[in-house]
């Protein structure tokens, strides 16, 4: 179990996540494209937040989500296991969802899930949980981030086995070109809250010690995300400032930590055809930006959706077209995904019917 002190780091990002996070930019209204609702009650309290999507090997879409009864969901008399993790599909491309289904549920408040299918087909689930402290003025403690597999397309998931015991995922598993997994991971440590990485070469069997990416000064509640660009250099992007670095090793060192430019929080790197590279995030409300030259620069900043829920997630549909998922956050948040295609001269929005 991670200390409160250790903790600490994150504590912040949960703060922000229904605070800052809520700001709205006067523009988002001109956001274009009417969005569709995912899930809109998963059996735990009818607030869904922080969902990620990828492709199962049939098909289908499949979605996982935090399903609870607010923001944090721990145990209480009415909910006696917190919050759980849920997931929806869609055969359809996201035009209709499934029911949600139970992934994990622990005694704990199981939250902020991703969800990656491997080259071989098999489906991680990585996630993070929260439990009740017993600490006067410390409402709960971290106990590490987590995973859970299936190798039946969703339908059963194994149990959870722990990844980190003091560092916190916001971000799915990426699968190097070289087969090699890497998390992005966020901690506290001596030099203050940080990025950080673990990776695994046996199929996430066991990972690595967790690799801190120097801060280089700047405080950064991280929810790191990584994406490997065409030279096989890793990209991280780390909240809030934002802020990147990069590895030119797998993932075992990486360069000091620098602002990219622009803020934003729950970063989540997706490469779209024609090696258009988007980077999806919170602030201001539910945003993007996209790179065409392999993330030495960013395009201004594309308003998704006025809801200041985010942590996005996207992932290319058969047509080539990219499907972004995120919430709403407040009470009865829901699960909400747009549509569009990505383009070197902008976003093109498009209905998801």
């Amino acid at each position: 179990m991670a200390s409160q002190s250790r903790f600490r780091g994150f504590l912040p990002a949960i703060r922000m996540g229904f605070v800052a996070g809520l700001a709205v930019s006067a523009c988002a209204a001109r956001a274009g494209a009417q969005h569709k609702i995912v899930c809109a009650d998963a059996g735990a309290g009818a607030y869904e937040a922080f969902p990620d999507v990828c492709r199962l090997k049939d098909g289908r879409l499949m979605v996982v989500m935090y399903a609870g009864y607010g923001h944090v969901s721990l145990p209480n008399d009415g909910h006696p296991r917190g919050g759980r993790v849920a997931s929806c599909t869609s055969s359809d491309e996201g035009r209709t969802w499934s029911p949600a289904s139970v992934v994990v549920d622990t005694p704990h408040d199981d939250r902020d899930p991703s969800i990656v299918r491997l080259k071989s087909g098999r489906l991680i689930c990585n996630f993070f949980s929260l439990g009740t402290s017993d600490q006067p003025g410390s409402p709960w403690t971290g106990h590490g981030s987590w995973m859970t597999v299936s190798d039946d397309q969703g339908a059963t998931w194994s149990e959870p086995a722990r990844i980190a015991a003091d560092a916190y995922c916001s971000a799915p598993i990426r699968e190097l070109s070289d087969g090699r997994l890497v998390l992005g991971l966020y901690r506290e440590g001596p030099d203050g809250a940080s990025g950080a990485v673990v990776s695994s070469d046996d199929q996430g069997a066991t990972w690595s010690e967790v690799v801190i990416i120097d801060n280089g000064g700047i405080r950064l509640d991280a929810e790191t995300d990584v994406i490997e660009l065409s030279d096989k250099t890793l990209y991280a992007v780390q909240r809030p400032a934002m802020c990147f670095a990069r590895s030119t090793d797998r993932g075992r060192t990486w360069t000091v930590s620098k602002p990219i430019g622009f803020k934003g929080h729950c970063p989540y790197l997706l490469r779209a055809p024609g090696d258009i590279i988007l980077l999806a995030h919170r602030v201001p409300a539910t945003s993007l930006h996209y790179s065409i030259d392999e993330c030495a620069t960013w395009s201004a900043n594309v308003v998704v959706d006025e809801v200041g829920g985010a942590y996005p997630s996207m992932v290319v549909l058969k047509d080539g077209s990219v499907l972004i998922v995120y919430y709403e956050e407040g009470d009865g948040s829901n699960i909400r995904c747009k549509r569009f295609r990505a383009t070197r001269d902008g976003i093109v929005w498009m209905s998801v019917d």
